[in-house]
């Protein structure tokens, strides 16, 4: 029979179990020492189960891999002032990206009379949240026992609802650690507090954008968030079919089968200038991505044609802050729908008017799309394939990698946690499956991709599928120490290390700055270059408890290393593998 909780920090447990909360990631912290005795002696074997991080950023990034993995929030907890500034970038990413993240927090103890000296007064805020409140949804600091009840539940259905992103609850160390008040208890129907309807589109809009998209002739689609919901994912699929609509996928997620006869991310610019009517699905930065040559560092202009009708479906702007523009440059639009796609796709996909566009155009235009998707599927094939043949010495082509990586994970399920190899990973690889691949950081921040992978690797662990993570080696220089937590819980983690010597975004832009003044572009790597000396990843996983080998430094020696790779993680171990790449 389960005991009453005794403690603030019992009660906490008790609500986090019927929420469902099944971990809770932290590096620990006196400031929530009562919330991990309860973790650990009331909650006993039961969930939520801890997993030792040792680092807030690490902590956030695993929560936030977990959640993309599993449609599941998990706790990040973060000790006082400290621990919380170490996760700012982590919680930033999470709300750049949309991810549900319940963060809570320990200060020392509000009445000052009860802190103990020097420790308890630099870590203790008014009020803590004040640090983050520009970058998650919704935070606050409850005074009572009763008053972490409510806190904690509404935390939960904020964070839960559509845009969702991360959320900030401060528990006082005294209210952790002091008996439970008497009367304070559990509600006996938690979903009553946390149920939420999902938003749907305006009905006339759907009408409307139904009635367009029967009648174009060139209708394109934009994706870029789509699945992080199967239902999502599942009605873009049929709706482009049957518009025999092309869907370029924008990547921030999984959206579209990258094998699919109407994938057409990499004709992007020659079909949004045909197009007569554009449906943006989910798509975080609109402007960015109707802009010609969007990948350049100054985009070329507009790339639709003047006639094009603009249909935009999100809920992007029931999330804007002022701190920072991640809402994006404001796009002008014929049509602007607000709801969750979710739900408002198969609405859209029952609307469709029969008597719409000949079905010999669709017919025809399908054939021609998936003719042209056909060809472009084999000149990458044979490009990579090549490249896989040339003798190489001192780095390894992307493409080369890709190929290699494919015909190693033959024969097991595998899961993509952390980038795509500069595009190369989508070209080559069958990814039909939401779970496939979850998607990109959000906020750009180094450090997101050992992290994430080891919360997605979390989700996964059990399931016999491989997760890997492409792990640029100046990401990994942020928070190698993620190595130990992969080791410790014996996380199906694949890491294959892009080894370029550099931080090379910046390198690429100290080139454009020398090409624009006319400076030696030969000096572009001074300052962004961590070489002499160059580290070994390998003997770092080592030191870290993960198996590892390399630096791999010509194709030739990629087979049989990744091979060794890849049955190392499907016997039950995480792995790293260091391959020095060329950087595109």
């Amino acid at each position: 029979m389960r005991r009453a909780p005794e403690y603030g920090s019992d009660l906490v447990v008790d609500l986090l179990r019927a929420l469902g909360v099944e971990y809770a990631a932290f590096n620990p912290g006196a400031s929530f020492r009562g919330l991990h005795d309860s973790l650990v002696n009331y909650g006993g074997d039961q969930q939520p189960r801890t997993i030792l991080c040792t680092h807030e950023e690490i902590s956030v990034a695993l929560a936030h891999g977990y959640a993309k993995a599993t449609g599941r929030a998990m706790v990040a907890a973060l000790h006082d002032v400290v621990g919380l500034q170490h996760a700012c970038m982590a919680i930033f990413n999470a709300w750049c990206d949309r991810v549900p993240v319940l963060l809570l927090g320990g200060t020392g103890p509000m009445d000052s009379s009860r802190r103990r000296p020097w420790i308890e007064w630099i870590h203790t805020a008014l009020v803590q949240g004040n640090h983050v409140r520009d970058f998650v949804k919704w935070d606050d600091q409850p005074a009572s026992a009763a008053g972490v009840v409510e806190s904690i539940f509404r935390a939960y259905r904020l964070m839960s609802a559509e845009p969702t992103g991360p959320v900030y609850v401060c528990l006082d160390a005294a209210l952790q650690e002091d008996p439970l008040p008497k009367g304070v208890a559990l509600p006996a129907d938690p979903e009553r507090w946390i149920q939420q309807a999902p938003i749907q589109a305006d009905p006339d809009g759907l009408r409307t954008a139904a009635r367009w998209l029967s009648h174009s002739r060139r209708p394109v689609i934009l994706a870029d968030t789509v699945g992080r919901a199967r239902t999502g994912a599942d009605a873009l699929r049929a709706l482009a079919e049957r518009l025999a609509a092309p869907v370029i996928d924008l990547g921030a997620r999984f959206n579209f089968p990258s094998t699919h006869p109407l994938e057409a991310t990499e004709r992007r610019e020659r079909l949004l200038r045909e197009a007569d009517v554009i449906l943006a699905v989910d798509v975080v930065d609109l402007y960015g991505a109707l802009q010609a040559s969007a990948g350049q560092h100054r985009p070329g202009g507009f790339a639709p044609g003047a006639e094009a009708k603009i249909v935009s479906l999100s809920v992007s702007d029931l999330l804007v802050h002022g701190w920072t523009s991640d809402f994006q440059r404001l796009q002008p639009v014929d049509l602007r729908l607000v709801g969750e796609s979710r739900v408002a796709l198969p609405v859209l996909l029952d609307l469709l008017e029969v008597a719409g566009a000949p079905a010999e155009d669709r017919r025809v235009r399908a054939e021609t799309l998936a003719s042209e998707g056909r060809q472009q599927r084999t000149d990458w094939e044979h490009r990579a394939a090549g490249l896989l043949g040339q003798a190489s010495a001192g780095a390894v082509p992307l493409g080369a990698l890709g190929i290699a990586l494919r015909t190693a994970l033959e024969g097991h399920d595998w899961v993509l946690s952390n980038n795509d190899l500069r595009g190369w990973a989508r070209r080559l690889w069958r990814v039909d499956e939401p779970y496939q691949y979850t998607g990109t950081s959000g906020g750009a921040g180094l450090g997101y991709g050992i992290g994430a992978s080891l919360g997605v690797g979390l989700a996964h662990q059990g399931s016999g599928r491989i997760v890997v993570n492409l792990q640029p080696d100046g990401d990994l220089m942020y928070s190698s120490s993620a190595l130990w937590t992969a080791a410790h819980e014996r996380l199906p983690l694949l890491t294959v290390m892009l080894n370029n010597h550099s931080y090379y975004n910046s390198e690429e832009h100290g080139l454009r700055m020398a090409e624009r003044r006319g400076r030696p572009a030969e000096r572009a790597g001074i300052g962004t270059r961590p070489e002499g000396p160059a580290v070994d990843f390998a003997t770092v996983a080592r030191g870290f408890g993960v198996r590892a080998a390399g630096p791999v430094t010509s194709v030739q020696e990629l087979p049989r290393a990744l091979a060794s790779a890849v049955e190392a993680v499907a016997s039950g171990e995480p792995y790293l593998l260091d391959v020095v790449t060329e950087p595109r």
